[in-house]
């Protein structure tokens, strides 16, 4: 079914291919990874526009030995395939399977690990930099999209660059910007021409003989920049010291060929700029990208999604399971009837409209909606700013991307007291994008900030309700809940506060009090059925409820605390320290993610591994509770 790439196993067999054999190997490569994706899910939109751009990056560059670095790692399956992991497709993203991102302890010609945006540019440099002082001849290629390009370290690094003459290639896939003009013939040659050692050398000997003349050299720079500008939107990335070349078709095999044959004989950065089409080859990604940007398991013939339960008992209970909210559907209902009662709140994403739950509410209030592309720390500071001028900011964003915005977080909300609202969802484990889209750390690097108040919320209606309190205050706030959905609580879509600090009393046992935080109260009551223990949802990470806290203390013989984030410095280490300021010795169990890095698979098994399902909840209570 696929005669050349059955016989592809790494790209050493690649390069033995005739040029005229590789549309027929795009096809089939085409092919297989919908028939693969189909099976597994996982990104599909992306991966079909670099079919030809990875072919043509492997037949060219001397891989691994030559870098290659991706960047996000959203289109990086038919590198996978072409490297040694074509079988291994079948267990993508699953549990002892290959990971959806490059990874370097999975293969070799994974030259950098990745998952989040905009960091290809500044890896890349540091392996040129690497090879220019070991002289070792190496080339470094960064392929980065035109939504990772929108990220500030994409443009940081960028402009580091310039200052260096390494041996650096910049790929930019665009498949959705403004910046692309028409893909032609004429493009085509261009680049070609551009990419030619004899433009170079006429380049480089022009600039030598003119720096004699500093006028006549400045304006001979201007001159070829306005020319190049008439075709090509070249100037920015010339500004930034890169030789420009561009645009060209993505999708045309022999153009990346010779344009890639050419770059690799050239010195210093060069930027290629590719044109392609996400879901080019399938019809269904191509009529709708985004819905088929992240896929779970469907039927290719016809693209509708296949049942996760497929008896009649099943699919009651499949249909039982999404009539329950999702989070993220909660916080986007929520925002829009917040927005409605209250003109000062505007919506702010860092390019995550969908998966954050906004996309309603851009189109209801597109006044007061700002996507900020991937730019995290622009989208706190832009935030802080609003907050300070009496604007009610509310910033959706995942928790493993509010990471690199820490430094925001600290300096320009919490320092200043500012009332910001952070939604963030896909708090502890995310399943099978595994550990770079883990949020494990938030409770973390949230509760040790001055002015912050965190909550955690154990169902969908008390999501709402701490989202509402949240916009009440008047100092920084977070609400963090889980990717998915919740135990299946009805939403009162009246609007109620929570009193600020205070858990509450779920079940009275005896014995062993287990103060359960977020999304962890469901475990942790079927455990105390098992025990017949106390169970107190707790609601607030910071400020913790401390007189709960002591009073339970008091009354049992053991507390528990258990929370999906890491023990080191969580929400367990806050109760320790609430006991040990006030003096109180009592037996303490803290359950949580370990000090390890979770790889992918599924949540509830992930869960389970960990200890934080009911029965390991149980386990680890039997084990510790006092004879």
């Amino acid at each position: 079914m696929y005669p050349l790439l059955s016989a592809i196993d790494l790209p050493d067999d690649l390069r033995k291919l005739e040029r005229a054999q590789l549309p027929q190997l795009a096809d089939e490569l085409r092919h297989f990874m919908v028939e693969s994706v189909s099976k597994t899910g996982g990104h599909l939109s992306s991966n079909l526009g670099t079919v030809e751009l990875s072919i043509a990056l492997h037949y060219i560059y001397n891989t691994p030995d030559d870098r290659l670095v991706w960047d996000v790692g959203h289109q990086t399956y038919t590198h996978k395939i072409l490297t040694g992991r074509r079988e291994a497709m079948s267990r993508l993203r699953m549990a002892g399977g290959i990971a959806g991102f490059p990874k370097r302890d999975e293969s070799p010609y994974d030259a950098f690990g990745t998952g989040h945006s905009s960091t290809s540019i500044s890896a890349a440099l540091g392996m040129a930099v690497a090879a220019q002082l070991e002289n070792s001849g190496r080339r470094a290629v960064a392929i980065i999209g035109d939504g990772a390009l929108t990220g500030g370290m994409a443009f940081e690094a960028l402009n580091n660059a310039g200052a260096h003459d390494a041996n650096l290639l910049v790929v930019l896939n665009d498949n959705d910007m403004s910046i692309s003009s028409p893909v032609g013939a004429l493009n085509n040659y261009l680049a070609k021409l551009m990419s030619g050692r004899f433009y170079a050398a006429m380049r480089r000997g022009s600039e030598k003989m003119l720096k004699g003349m500093p006028p006549v050299l400045e304006f001979a720079k201007r001159a070829e920049e306005h020319v190049k500008g008439m075709v090509t939107p070249g100037t920015l990335f010339e500004e930034f010291g890169f030789n420009y070349i561009g645009p060209i078709d993505g999708h045309d095999i022999n153009v990346l060929l010779d344009t890639l044959s050419n770059i690799r004989q050239l010195d210093g950065p060069q930027f290629l700029h590719v044109v392609t089409q996400k879901g080019k080859g399938y019809a269904h990604a191509e009529q709708d990208c985004v819905l088929y940007h992240g896929v779970s398991k469907f039927d290719p013939v016809n693209g509708i999604a296949k049942p996760v339960l497929s008896s009649v008992e099943g699919s009651a209970q499949a249909e039982q399971q999404s009539a329950k909210p999702t989070y993220t559907e909660v916080f986007g209902e929520w925002l829009c009837d917040m927005a409605a009662q209250d003109q000062r709140l505007v919506g702010i994403t860092p390019a995550m409209c969908e998966g954050s739950g906004m996309a309603a509410f851009a189109e209801r209030f597109p006044a007061r909606y700002f996507d900020v592309g991937i730019a995290e720390q622009h989208a706190l500071t832009f935030a802080a700013g609003l907050a300070c001028d009496g604007i009610k900011p509310v910033v959706a964003i995942y928790s493993t991307f509010l990471q690199r915005a820490y430094d925001q977080l600290i300096h320009d909300i919490a320092i200043q007291n500012l009332p910001v609202v952070l939604a963030i969802d896909r708090g502890g484990l995310v399943g099978a994008d595994g550990a770079t889209h883990a949020g494990s750390f938030d409770l973390s690097y949230l509760r040790c900030i001055p002015n912050m108040t965190v909550m955690a919320p154990a169902d969908e209606d008390e999501c709402r309700r701490m989202l509402y309190t949240a916009f009440l205050l008047d100092t920084p706030s977070a609400v963090r809940y889980p990717r998915g959905r919740g135990p299946g609580m009805a939403v009162n879509k009246k609007m109620s506060a929570l009193p600020v600090g205070k858990g509450e009393l779920r079940r009275e046992g005896k014995r062993v009090a287990i103060l359960a935080f977020g999304s962890m109260l469901a475990p942790a009551l079927a455990a105390a059925e098992q025990l017949n223990a106390t169970v107190a949802n707790m609601r607030f990470v910071k400020p913790l409820d401390a007189e709960l806290v002591l009073r339970l203390a008091r009354e049992h013989e053991l507390l528990v605390t258990v929370e999906e984030n890491v023990v080191q410095g969580g929400a367990g280490s806050a109760v320790a320290e609430c006991l040990q300021q006030h003096g109180i010795a009592i037996p303490l169990l803290q359950l949580g993610l370990p000090d390890s890095f979770s790889e992918q698979g599924e949540h509830v098994q992930m869960l389970a591994d960990c200890g934080l399902d009911a029965a390991g909840i149980a386990t680890a209570i039997r084990h510790k509770l006092p004879d």
